[in-house]
């Protein structure tokens, strides 16, 4: 069979991480390994199993983080991930990261202006929402149905479904260009210098205890002129595997906020969470079963949650049709992942 008909069979579900998830998602963390999903088993277990809590509101709200599986339900196999932390900056763990800045200077004697780009270390105790551990196998990437868009986008719906845990910002730190061995030469040139640390090194260290960087970073601005040209170029760019993310970002409402993270120069992007395009056209519908929803009808991303099924958070992504009693029009196949069988209310948002 070819690839695009296969790919055109297949079904895949979004929902809440498990246990027995474990050894899937380390295998998918194995492709970024970045500092919100390392690739530690440890690191993966104990995130799990703080999602699960997150999931049954068995932690507080600030403390929690959910983490999202996409399944490819023919190969029964977990292909991608996101995640979303309800507040990433407290008292215990502040969110720490360099102010972009400019030093303006001025000589009367010389008749000579300056615009110095510096770096000012940054904390914030009553941080943001952060969104990431955004993973899609390489081989999924590309699909017809957005699958990538779909991970990210499926965060922004669970906001909105539960609009009170989450804060008034909602940031994402994007990944810079690295080094082909995956490190950072910002790092490399200034963080090592004030630590002693590798790159790896400070990332994992930092996923569990950020004092090592307040202790040991310069309070001062850092002016980059001191660096190399080529880690001044890097300082607040995209790196090439998430060009995509930033464009989808953008797309919904965020912008670059002025900030960079202190570990991999990567830039930190910010909206506010009701300016959200996704978490403000959020909505719940009634689903109503038709024969198909043709290419030439809108995507939706349809979200709901049971507590008493499993998995109790799942979504979808489908083709819909808008019904004239208000009801949107989704196959029986749609509403078998979402396990929907009644009237209930389904959230849905356009994508």
């Amino acid at each position: 069979m070819r690839r695009d008909l296969l790919e055109a069979v297949r079904m895949f579900l979004i929902r809440q991480s498990y246990r027995e998830d474990i050894g899937q998602i380390l295998a998918v963390a194995e492709h970024l390994d970045t500092v919100n999903l390392p690739n530690d088993r440890g690191h993966i277990e104990r995130i799990v199993e703080l999602s699960e809590k997150s999931f049954t509101e068995q932690v507080p709200a600030a403390e929690r983080e959910y983490l999202f599986v996409l399944e490819d339900l023919e190969q029964q196999r977990v292909i991608g991930t996101s995640m979303v932390h309800a507040q990433h900056g407290t008292r215990r763990a502040p969110h720490i990261f360099f102010r972009v800045e400019n030093d303006e200077r001025y000589s009367y004697t010389l008749d000579r202006y300056f615009v110095h780009r510096t770096l000012r270390i940054g904390y914030n105790y009553d941080g943001p929402t952060e969104i990431g551990g955004l993973i899609l196998l390489p081989e999924y990437r590309g699909n017809p149905e957005a699958l990538g868009k779909l991970l990210s986008y499926v965060r922004f719906v669970f906001i909105r479904m539960h609009r009170g845990v989450f804060r008034d910002r909602v940031l994402s730190e994007l990944l810079p260009p690295l080094d082909a061995n995956g490190t950072s030469v910002l790092w490399e040139h200034l963080g090592r210098h004030f630590t002693g640390l590798t790159y790896q090194e400070a990332d994992l260290l930092s996923k569990d205890n950020k004092e090592f960087i307040h202790a040991l970073f310069p309070d001062d601005p850092i002016h980059t002129e001191l660096l190399p040209a080529e880690v001044r170029a890097v300082i607040g760019q995209v790196g090439p595997e998430t060009r995509g993310v930033e464009k989808i970002l953008r797309r919904i409402g965020f912008d670059y906020a002025g900030q960079i993270d202190p570990f991999d120069g990567g830039p930190h992007f910010g909206a506010r969470t009701d300016d959200i395009t996704l978490v403000r056209d959020a909505r719940q519908v009634r689903l109503a079963t038709v024969e198909a929803a043709d290419a030439e009808r809108p995507w939706a991303i349809l979200a709901l949650e049971n507590p008493a099924q499993r998995p109790g958070f799942r979504a979808v992504s489908s083709r819909i049709l808008m019904m004239e009693d208000g009801r949107v029009g989704v196959t029986h196949d749609v509403r078998s992942r979402l396990a929907v069988e009644g009237d209930e209310l389904v959230w849905m948002v356009k994508a």
